[in-house]
C-alpha cells in the first residue's frame, strides 16, 4: 500500500500538469474572447444566435457519432489497449457519420421538412458533426496520454483558424454563414496539427487476427459508455442547447443571440479552463483508481483547486460583468451582461461540478448519472416553458441547475472513495 501512496513528487507532477494545460487553455480561450470583440460589431444579435442554434444542433450530432467511446481513453491502460480504443473510437464517428449522411440526404430530397433551411446549414451539418467528433476524440486521447503540449497546441491552432476566418468572412458578408464556415475551417486545422502532434497508424496496432477478440473484449468491457453514457450524454447535449431553441421561439431571436453571447463569453473561458483541469485529473484519477480502488485524494486536491477559481471567477462577474459587456461590445449588448450575473451561480458551480464528475465513468456509475441527466432535461424544460418572462426564466434556470450541480457534486464524490464504501 505505501508504494502507490502520493509522496510529493507525484502532488508536484499534477500541479506542474495542471499549469502546462492551464497555459494552453487560456492561450486558446484568449483568442476566441478577443476576436469576440470584434466579431460581437460586425455581426447583429439575430445572426449569432442563427449560428448558435446550428452549431448546438452539430454538438449534440457529435455527442451520437463517438458512441462516447473517447470517453473510454483514459480508463484504457497504457500503451496497446488505449491505442486500440482511440482506432474503435474513430472508426465508430466514421460509420455512424455515414449513416448520419445518408438518413440526411434521403430527408432532404423526399420531404419539405428542410425547405425552410439554408442549403449551406444542410450541405455542412454532417462534415461538421464528424470533424467535431475526430477533434474531441483527439483532445481525449492526449489528454490519457499526458501528452499536455499537444493538446494545448491542437486547441490554440484551432481557436485561430476558426476566430480569424470568422471575422474575415464577417467583413465581406456579416452573415450566420461566414461563422458557420469559419467554425468547419477551425476543426479542419485543428485535426490537421492533431495529426501532426500525435499520429496514428491503425494497421500497427493490431494484426488482423487478433482484430476481433480484441473487439468483443473491447465492448464487453466498455459497453457502458455506448449504452449509458451516451443517452446521458446526449441528453446534456440537448440540456444545453434546447434554452436557444426555446428563447428563440417563444421571446425572438434577439434574446436568443443575447443569450447565446453571454453563453459563449462566460461559458467558453469557464468550461475550457474546467476541462484543463479534468484532463489531467481524469489521467490521475484513473491510475489511482486501478491501483488502489479508489482516488479520494485526486478529488479532494481538484476540488479545492476548483472551488477557489470558481469563487474568484463569481466574484468578478457579479461586479463587474454589466459595465465590461457594454464597454466591450457596445451598448446593445448591456442586457447579455445582466443574464451573466443572472447566470453566474450556475456557471461557478459547473466549473467545480462537471470536471470532478468523471468519476461516474471511472467507477462505473453512468446509471446514476443517465438519471441526473433526465432530471436535468426535465428542470430545463419547465424553465423555459412555465415562467411568462425572459428574466424569471433565465433565473428558474440558473437556480435549478446549481441546485442540480450540488447533488452532481455530492455523488461524485461518494463515488470517488471507490471500493472503501
Amino acid at each position: 500500500m505505501t508504494s502507490h501512496a502520493e509522496g510529493p513528487s507525484t502532488i508536484r507532477v499534477f500541479w506542474r500538469n495542471i499549469g502546462v494545460v492551464l497555459t494552453g487553455t487560456v492561450a486558446a480561450q484568449s483568442i476566441p474572447l478577443l476576436g469576440s470583440l470584434v466579431i460581437a460589431r460586425i455581426y447583429a444579435p439575430a445572426e449569432f444566435g442563427l449560428f448558435s442554434a446550428w452549431l448546438g444542433m452539430v454538438m449534440m450530432a457529435a455527442v451520437v457519432v463517438t458512441g462516447r467511446f473517447e470517453m473510454t481513453l483514459a480508463v484504457e491502460a497504457d500503451g496497446a489497449p488505449r491505442r486500440f480504443a482511440m482506432i474503435v473510437t474513430l472508426g465508430t464517428i466514421f460509420l455512424v457519420s455515414l449513416f448520419f449522411s445518408l438518413v440526411a440526404v434521403t430527408v432532404y430530397f423526399s420531404s419539405r421538412l428542410l425547405d425552410q433551411v439554408k442549403p449551406a446549414m444542410v450541405i455542412l451539418f454532417v462534415p461538421a458533426t464528424l470533424l467535431v467528433g475526430v477533434t474531441h476524440t483527439w483532445q481525449a486521447w492526449a489528454a490519457a496520454e499526458g501528452n499536455y503540449r499537444g493538446l494545448s497546441w491542437i486547441r490554440i491552432s484551432q481557436a485561430f483558424v476558426v476566430t480569424a476566418t470568422q471575422i474575415g468572412a464577417g467583413l465581406i458578408s456579416p452573415t450566420a454563414y461566414g461563422m458557420l464556415l469559419g467554425h468547419v475551417l477551425g476543426l479542419v486545422a485543428g485535426i490537421g496539427f492533431a495529426m501532426y502532434f500525435m499520429p496514428i497508424n491503425p494497421f500497427t496496432i493490431i494484426g488482423k487476427a487478433e482484430f476481433g477478440a480484441s473487439l468483443r473484449a473491447f465492448w464487453r468491457n466498455q459497453w457502458r459508455f455506448p449504452m449509458l453514457a451516451l443517452p446521458a450524454d446526449t441528453i446534456n447535449a440537448a440540456s444545453g442547447q434546447l434554452p436557444l431553441l426555446l428563447i428563440a421561439s417563444r421571446f425572438g431571436a434577439e434574446a436568443s443571440g443575447l443569450f447565446a453571447l453571454t453563453v459563449r463569453v462566460l461559458g467558453a473561458p469557464i468550461g475550457l479552463l474546467g476541462a484543463a483541469v479534468l484532463d489531467v485529473f481524469k489521467r490521475s484519477a484513473a491510475s489511482s483508481y486501478r491501483d488502489r480502488g479508489h482516488c479520494k485524494g485526486e478529488y479532494a486536491r481538484t476540488f479545492w483547486l476548483l472551488a477557489t477559481g470558481g469563487g474568484v471567477l463569481a466574484l468578478g462577474v457579479m461586479v463587474f460583468a454589466e459595465r465590461l459587456f457594454v464597454v466591450a461590445f457596445g451598448e446593445p449588448w448591456r442586457q447579455a451582461g445582466i443574464i451573466a450575473i443572472w447566470l453566474m451561480p450556475m456557471f461557478a458551480l459547473r466549473f467545480v461540478a462537471s470536471p470532478l464528475s468523471y468519476v461516474f465513468y471511472i467507477a462505473r456509475k453512468q446509471q446514476v448519472d443517465l438519471v441526473w441527466q433526465c432530471a436535468l432535461l426535465a428542470m430545463t424544460l419547465l424553465s423555459f416553458m412555465l415562467p411568462t418572462s425572459f428574466e424569471e426564466s433565465i433565473k428558474f434556470y440558473s437556480a435549478g441547475y446549481s441546485l442540480l450541480y450540488v447533488v452532481y457534486a455530492v455523488l461524485s464524490y461518494h463515488y470517488s472513495k471507490g471500493k472503501q464504501t
